[in-house]
């Protein structure tokens, strides 16, 4: 069986070279009600652990560096 390189789509994105979890910020972690976002200790990266996402923001707006990103879907906004 063939396999495809097809990349998951995440609603929360992280970008890894503004991220600052591996100078010990957790704080799109410490505010995520649903507790879906982890710290990928071997990257030093925020990253969505589960799919659950309510789209509720606090993440991209609390980031102190802007590295996360919500894509909230077209019929949601």
């Amino acid at each position: 069986m063939a396999t495809t390189n097809m990349k998951v789509k995440v609603p929360v994105t992280v970008d890894a070279d503004k991220c600052i979890a591996a100078k010990g910020c957790t704080v799109c972690v410490d505010v995520c009600p649903l507790d879906v976002l982890i710290i990928d200790m071997e990257k030093g990266v925020a990253l969505m652990q589960y799919d659950e996402c309510w789209y509720c923001t606090p993440c991209e707006v609390d980031c102190p560096t802007q590295a996360v990103t919500v894509e909230i879907p077209y019929l949601l906004k």
